[in-house]
Order: structure tokens, then C-alpha cells, then sequence
């Protein structure tokens, strides 16, 4: 995963206090269910789902898109945007705030090629840099040599600048939050609206503009009727079990002076602190550089951790209802290869309920803040697509949220 220095948003309280008058609970007639009537049971599961969540027949919206995992960015317009966009605005349809996608739509859009001019100007910023790198390892002269490296690092600048301008591929879900916005820019992410660190800044797009995306997917549809089946059980009869948390690192004192990857080890660390705090599980929390092995989660209700890239490590139980996501670059690139080791596919596979993974690199910090997260799913009063958006940096980018957006694991708290 590359890694992306910036400015954190200090959001680190241990003890998640948020104003419930701020949000209402999700309720049935606010649901959109869109289903592929191009894939294979798409429009059945939807079905299903509408009845087990007692959703309104009137709201679901049957497309015609590919069921291949990807999309261009012309027929993403077409084909999943624009029937999303008209549907929403008829007089029944106001009341809105999520759109559930079901199995058989795809996963990503495709990029915009890049111009001529920036095409170009890649080449041309490429060809320096890797001439700057060659005079560098020949140079012996100290004072020289610090000069070709003062270049280097601003021809490096450049490209990150222009690779992050070029860089327009998107999640479906995560474009679809501005379904209702006509004209944005594509490039990189946007910031979300709902995220808890943004609610008192002046964003270009409010909360009135985004619109919450879950889905109901997985390698098969028989895993997708699981999903539902074991959410609305584990919804009724409460989420028991164990929380893993696997960071990698001592708990640090200094968070001013973290990176990305030590702001995030630092939330898995606090999301570990907030489940204890809250007794309804026991908490395993290793903080060693090795992962969890073969056999040593047992029960595991709850699960964060990081960094196995492409590779799912089977240690794993997962009891009914089971919630949790492995934050690594690409484990959300598939969802229907069954030959793949992805972790999104094999969670799904072994059994839980939801999970979260980017379609391609993200970069670490446009994960979901873990604490944030699992603090407000473990409230009780929050859904499951709602804690998604809360603890979101961005939106118009890479993550995918899988799993049934009405789930309350611990409404019963």
C-alpha cells in the first residue's frame, strides 16, 4: 500500500459521544433496493430482501447493466446513474437515504483516459525522472549530487500531482453517494459530509447531496441469502462472541507526530479499548507485527487488523452475524472470483456478515477510522451502513461497504 503523508484529522477520543438528534434511524421506506435484471438471481435476492426487511415493493428499481465486475465510466452514466437518478425523483421517492445494490452489479467504474496534454506530460515528467536517477548513482560529487536530488524530489512531486489528477477510477457504491449531483469532479476522492471529524467544516458537498450505499454480495447468491439470513438473526438474538483486533504496533503515546499507518494502528488499538469498555465481549487484541494464525480465532464476532496484501489468513471462526474488515490495498477487487484469496471473498466465503474493502489502491487513510467504526456500531442506535458513513473520510473514491445497511448487531444493548 503506498503511502500518503497528510495532515490527520485529530478524531482520537476512546469514548465516542455523538448526538442521536442528529440522525435518524434508518427505516424501511428509506431504502432503495436496485437489482440487475442482466444477472442470474439478482432480482429474486432483491425480493427476498424486501420482504425479510418489510421494504415497500414500490422501492425496488430493476436496471439493464453489464454483470461483469466492471464498468466504463460512459455506461456507468448510462446504464446505473441516470435510471437511479430518475427514479429518485419521483414525489414517492424523496424519503431515500440508501441505496442497496444486490449481486450481479458491478463493483468498479473505469477511469477517464487521460488527455494528450497529460499523456505527455507523463512521459516527459517520467523520462527526467528516471534521467535524474541514473545521474544521481553516477555522480560522486556531495554538493552535485544534493542538487540532482533537490530536482528529483520536485519532478516526484509533480508526477504524484499529476497521477492523483489522472486517477478517476471509482468503487460503483462510493461514486453512487453523489448520485444526486450532476456535475463533480472525478478526480481522486471528495470528502464526506457524514464523516465525524467533518461534521463543523464547510465542504463543497453536504449531507443533503449523499446518499448512503450498501450491497448485498458475495461469490455466490446463496452466500448473499446468508448474509440477510444471519443479520436479522444475529439482529434478533444479539452479536455474541469474541472481538479480534490485530495492530501491529505498542500502543504509541506521541500521536501528533503518526502517519497514516501509525493513525490507524493507533484506531485499531482504541476500537479494541472501546469494545472492552462496553463488556459485550471479550477482547483479544494482539499487538505484535505477526498476525492471528491458523485456529487461534475462535468465536470471532468482531474482527480489524492489517497487513496481509491479497491474502487471507484462515484464522478465523466466524459465529452468525459477524462484522469486521482487513485494511489492505486491493481486498475488495473482486467479489465473485471464487479462485481468488482476497480477504472480502474469503470472509464472505467463511461466513460473515459484513465487511468492508477498495476496489484498487485507496490509500490507507480513506479506510474507514476503525474506533470510529466499531464505537458506533457497538451504540446500538446506528446501522450498519450509517456507522460505515460516520467513521468514512471520503466518498467519490474506492470502498465498498458489503453487507445488509439495516443491521443493528447490538440494537438490544
Amino acid at each position: 500500500m503506498k503511502k500518503l503523508i497528510f495532515y490527520f484529522f485529530i478524531f482520537l477520543s476512546a469514548s465516542l459521544i455523538i448526538p442521536r438528534t442528529l440522525y435518524a434511524i434508518l427505516n424501511p421506506q428509506e431504502v432503495l433496493v436496485v437489482a440487475n435484471m442482466n444477472a442470474r438471481r439478482s432480482v429474486s435476492l432483491a425480493k427476498y430482501y424486501l420482504k425479510k426487511r418489510n421494504i415497500p415493493k414500490k422501492n425496488l428499481l430493476k436496471i439493464w447493466c453489464t454483470d461483469s465486475e466492471t464498468i466504463s465510466r460512459k455506461n456507468y452514466n448510462k446504464k446505473i446513474k441516470l435510471p437511479i437518478q430518475q427514479f429518485l425523483k419521483r414525489p414517492d421517492m424523496r424519503r431515500i437515504r440508501c441505496i442497496l445494490l444486490i449481486y450481479g452489479i458491478p463493483i468498479k467504474v473505469k477511469g477517464t483516459p487521460p488527455t494528450l496534454l497529460q499523456e505527455t506530460e507523463l512521459k516527459n515528467l517520467s523520462l527526467k525522472r528516471d534521467i535524474l536517477k541514473k545521474q544521481i548513482t553516477e555522480e560522486k560529487n556531495k554538493n552535485k549530487k544534493k542538487r540532482l536530488q533537490k530536482k528529483l524530489r520536485i519532478i516526484q512531486k509533480k508526477l504524484t500531482r499529476l497521477n492523483l489528477i489522472l486517477n478517476t477510477s471509482a468503487s460503483v457504491d462510493s461514486e453512487l453517494s453523489l448520485v444526486k449531483v450532476n456535475d463533480y469532479p472525478l478526480s481522486f476522492w471528495l470528502p464526506n459530509p457524514y464523516f465525524l471529524p467533518n461534521q463543523n467544516k464547510t465542504l463543497k458537498f453536504g449531507k443533503q447531496d449523499v446518499i448512503l450505499v450498501s450491497r448485498l454480495d458475495g461469490p455466490s447468491p446463496d452466500i448473499v441469502k446468508r448474509i440477510i439470513n444471519d443479520s436479522i438473526y444475529a439482529e434478533n438474538h444479539g452479536l455474541k462472541g469474541r472481538a479480534y483486533f490485530d495492530a501491529r504496533w505498542k500502543l504509541k503515546k506521541n500521536i501528533i507526530k503518526l502517519n497514516a499507518y501509525g493513525y490507524y494502528d493507533y484506531s485499531i488499538h482504541l476500537a479494541a479499548r472501546e469494545i472492552k469498555r462496553s463488556r459485550l465481549m471479550k477482547v483479544i487484541l494482539d499487538d505484535s507485527p505477526k498476525l492471528f494464525q491458523k485456529g487461534q480465532c475462535m468465536d470471532a464476532a468482531l474482527y480489524c487488523g492489517w497487513y496481509s496484501l491479497g491474502h487471507y489468513i484462515d484464522a478465523f471462526k466466524w459465529v452468525r452475524g459477524a462484522v469486521g474488515y482487513h485494511i489492505a490495498s486491493i481486498e475488495c477487487s473482486t467479489l465473485r472470483n471464487k479462485n481468488s484469496n482476497i480477504w472480502c471473498v474469503k470472509m464472505l466465503e467463511k461466513g460473515v456478515a459484513a465487511t468492508i474493502g477498495p476496489v484498487s489502491e485507496p490509500y490507507v487513510q480513506a479506510f474507514p477510522v476503525p474506533h470510529i467504526f466499531f464505537g458506533t456500531l457497538i451504540d446500538g442506535y446506528w446501522s450498519l451502513v450509517e456507522s460505515y458513513y460516520l467513521s468514512l473520510p471520503y466518498i467519490s473514491w474506492k470502498m465498498v461497504l458489503i453487507g445488509d445497511p439495516m443491521y443493528r448487531p447490538f440494537k438490544n444493548k
